[in-house]
């Protein structure tokens, strides 16, 4: 049997549509999440982890469905909030910043001694290249993001692929409700987002490492 792509962030709207896709393509799949459970997810589900606690995050990937090694990461938790320099809280900045980097890290930390080859994809942000109003705490999150790619990818190179996508606006439910639906058709589609992140672990993708790869649909 192939080992398994760990897929963490599962029970989200991206990541659930990462782990189907990546099941679809005939790998073994294995989630986890700080939920309890994901609805009709397509593999193994861990739930109720906290991947901003690296212990936490170091005994999930200690499960029995991960303890012939794994074939791939693709890093898909995080989140978002939007929230002026002025008018927003602090705490903001510390919040995004574990969520999206920290989650990274430490999901990347305990990815890699289970790897014997393969790759590491995360998610990053193509606000990043510019924050507009609001945008702050999450495009510097997201831009560590960026840069934790860059660095481990130099780090294992050769070893290990490291890459990130940077999407633009997803068309996900929670974006259509705060941002209506005028410009939707515009937006990444979920599944074409999951379609690169699936290459970017494949090894068509063998000679792809330390990259941060604009995914922007047609906004």
């Amino acid at each position: 049997m192939s080992k398994p792509i760990v897929v963490t962030g599962a029970a989200g709207f991206l990541g659930s549509v990462v782990a189907r896709e990546l099941a679809a393509a005939g790998h073994a799949v294995v989630g986890i999440d700080l939920a309890s459970q994901a609805a009709d997810f397509p593999g193994t589900f861990l739930g109720g982890v906290d991947l901003t606690d690296a212990a936490a995050t170091t005994a999930a990937f200690a499960a029995p469905a991960l303890a012939g090694g794994i074939a791939g990461l693709a890093s898909i938790a995080g989140g978002f909030r939007w929230e002026t320099v002025m008018d927003g809280s602090p705490d903001s900045w510390d919040f995004l910043y574990r969520i999206n980097v920290r989650t990274a890290l430490n999901a990347a930390r305990a990815a890699v001694p289970l790897l014997d080859g393969g790759a590491i994809v995360n998610v990053g942000a193509a606000a990043t290249l510019k924050a507009g109003m609001g945008m702050g705490a999450y495009t510097a999150s997201k831009s560590g993001v960026a840069r934790l790619t860059e660095a481990l990818a130099e780090e294992l190179k050769g070893r290990v692929r490291v890459n990130a996508v940077l999407p633009s606006i997803l068309d996900t439910p929670a974006n259509r409700a705060d941002m209506g639906e005028a410009d939707a058709a515009k937006w990444v589609r979920p599944a074409e987002l999951a379609a690169v992140v699936a290459f970017l672990l494949s090894d068509a993708a063998s000679a792809v490492t330390g990259a941060c790869i604009p995914v922007t649909g047609r906004v």
